[in-house]
């Protein structure tokens, strides 16, 4: 039993909120139920009031404050590879000489054995990070610039964080306890904020936490005369303004006096990961800080997406402050200091168009550009679309609604102007029947809400009161969510029937040999069906290489960027046991060839795929029942039909 494998599991209960039970858990651990049971038992044992994780017949769910009292005690036990990790790594930077293996194993009470292993896990961290772990005799020094030192804390303190979102306590692990006071955080950043602000920047609230953490391994290293060399080049404005800034703030909230090399160095950060100009700045001033080929590549790939996923994206001020971003990205891929994003796993999982709309972008400027773009920095992309496509997106997706309320004076008219006033945004009213006895049969709008009760219930009818109350608009609010899902999952089920195939279906799928495996074999089918050929699989496995394709904890949907096949198919895996899929695990894989003619359907298809497999009861359902394809089928469409 591993403790990584009961924080996963604290992890996964505390993310979903709700219950789980230890079939599921497993599947998404890729262990059995017993070692659920286990993990369980371990972690509550953990707990002072032994209730981390809650027992019921709907399985187990996270006890929140028992986890917080967990979380906030981890650290504490010296006893863990964890903790010996964070001890080994700190004692490496902190020895110009390197440590004496024996002696560090004495001095942690462990073998030298294990100290080896920890050496070994250390030595894994450093891929990246421009420093390498030397041995001679019983010696292990680092060898590496300052920079790079700071790198592989940074990379410590995010291996701690869960989903990348910022840990005080991950950070003081591996500062160690004399580190800078961590109630300075919270005031630092605030001032920090409104100090960028002030210069007319919009600050990244979802980055700063990242740089806040740099720069408190800065002040750290300086503390302990770790200093990095001032660079003898005029900074730009922009620069020194930021740095000043820094230097000010970080002595009056950590008592750190910065030298001009951490304080130039610190600025660039800022610069290149969480600021932009603001509302105010003119267009002009953008274009001007912008590379050429930064901007020509962007333009380029933008405009690509926008043909070949239909969307509405090709805007002056999208192109300019995405183009940006990717500049500043450039500068983070040439010093390999990329900027976490805590949204990435809920962009993919919920908004998975829009983030394959990113990875095509991304894809493009790789190739334009030369640099690699990881899963992080394509969910940044991601919200740039979210954000374009939020803005222009079309008052149809509107539903339409019929008011029926009796006339008495001007209460229908007060009615209407209270659902325009709390509903707008989710329907549209584009009529209102006065009459007692309305002929229900030829009111053909999406919804009808109603102050009166009607001759046949229906899913599209809501009861209201005359006069509008809270629980009437959660009422209207709640259908009109089911109308909507239930249109797009009818499109699904059209879709879905036309693409799939017994001769695509493979029940007990082996992901034994990795996704790449799992890909040529799923691919073979379609090939063999003449539907795609071996370039389509190799420009799939290209495209699984760039960011995983597993959507939700249960789902896969790998495919080409490119939609080159004849005709539109699916091949479908379903694994007995979760199968590792990048850093996630799926029990269901579906390898999808779209063809050019089929364009308009891809949205349909792939994003409501998606929605269908989120859902944990659904997907059970779905893998425990479809032994055969027949069978796969009929519970696919048993799920969407609700």
């Amino acid at each position: 039993m591993t403790r990584e494998r009961q924080d996963r599991l604290l992890s996964l209960l505390v993310r979903d909120n709700d219950w789980a039970t230890a079939a599921t858990l497993a599947d998404a651990l890729g262990v059995t139920p017993r070692s659920i049971r286990s993990y369980v038992t371990a972690l509550n044992s953990r707990t002072p009031t032994g209730d981390a994780i809650e027992s019921g017949p709907q399985g187990y769910r996270a006890h929140r404050p028992a986890v917080a009292a967990l979380r906030a005690a981890g650290g504490q036990d010296s006893s863990t590879p964890r903790d010996r990790l964070h001890f080994v790594v700190r004692a490496l930077l902190d020895a110009d000489d390197g440590i004496d293996v024996f002696q560090t194993a004495d001095g942690l009470h462990v073998s030298a054995a294990t100290l080896e292993a920890d050496l070994a896990r250390v030595r894994a961290l450093l891929g990246g990070t421009g420093l390498t772990l030397e041995r001679s005799a019983a010696r292990g020094r680092l060898r590496g610039t300052e920079v790079a030192q700071r790198r592989l804390l940074s990379r410590l303190a995010h291996d701690e964080m869960d989903e990348g979102a910022f840990d005080l306590e991950a950070l003081r692990r591996t500062l160690g306890s004399g580190a800078i006071d961590p109630d300075a955080f919270g005031p630092f950043k605030t001032a920090l904020v409104a100090d960028l602000g002030a210069l007319g920047y919009f600050v990244n609230e979802y980055g700063i936490s990242d740089v806040v953490m740099h720069i408190a391994i800065a002040a750290d290293r300086v503390s302990r005369n770790r200093a990095l060399e001032a660079v003898h080049v005029d900074p730009q404005p922009a620069q020194a303004a930021i740095a000043d800034i820094l230097g000010a703030l970080t002595e009056r909230y950590f008592g750190v006096t910065l030298g001009e090399g951490d304080r130039q160095h610190l600025a660039t950060l800022v610069l290149t990961r969480v600021v932009a100009p603001g509302a105010s700045a003119p267009a002009g001033m953008a274009k001007a800080r912008l590379e050429p080929a930064v901007e020509q590549a962007v333009r380029e790939v933008v405009t690509g997406a926008a043909a070949e996923f239909l969307v509405d994206i090709e805007h002056e001020d999208f192109i300019l402050r995405l183009a940006l971003h990717v500049q500043n990205l450039t500068h983070r891929a040439r010093e390999q200091a990329w900027s976490r994003n805590p949204l990435t796993k809920s962009i993919k999982s919920t908004y998975p168009m829009i983030f394959e709309v990113a990875v095509y972008i991304a894809s493009g400027l790789q190739e334009r550009l030369g640099v690699p773009i990881l899963d992080d920095e394509i969910a940044y992309i991601a919200m740039h679309v979210g954000g374009r496509l939020e803005r222009s997106r079309r008052a149809d997706s509107l539903l339409s609604a019929t008011i029926v309320c009796p006339g008495y004076y001007e209460l229908h008219e007060l009615l209407r102007s209270s659902v325009d006033r709390s509903l707008g945004q989710a329907v549209e009213v584009i009529g209102v029947e006065t009459r007692v006895d309305p002929d229900w049969n030829s009111i053909d709008t999406d919804l009808v809400l109603t102050t009166i009760d009607p001759p046949t219930p229906s899913e599209r009818i809501v009861r209201i009161q005359p006069f509008l109350t809270d629980a009437d608009v959660e009422r209207v609010t709640a259908a009109a969510g089911r109308v909507r899902r239930g249109r797009r999952l009818a499109r699904l089920r059209a879709e879905l029937e036309r693409y799939l195939d017994a001769s695509a279906f493979v029940r007990g799928l082996d992901g034994t040999a990795g996704e790449e495996a799992v890909i040529r074999h799923l691919g073979g089918l379609l090939v063999a069906q003449g539907v795609i050929d071996d370039g389509y699989v190799e420009r799939t496995i290209e495209r699984e290489r760039m960011s995983s394709t597993a959507f939700t904890d249960a789902l896969a949907v790998p495919h080409a960027l490119g939609m080159t096949a004849t005709r539109t198919s699916i091949a479908i895996g379903i694994g007995e046991q979760s199968i590792p899929w990048g850093e996630a695990r799926v029990q269901v894989v579906a390898l999808v060839a779209f063809s050019e003619s089929d364009r308009a359907a891809f949205q349909t298809v792939f994003e409501q795929l998606v929605e269908v497999f989120s859902e944990r009861d659904s997907v059970q359902r779905i893998v425990r029942r479809g032994v055969d394809f027949a069978g796969f089928l009929d519970e696919l469409v048993a799920v969407i039909d609700g």
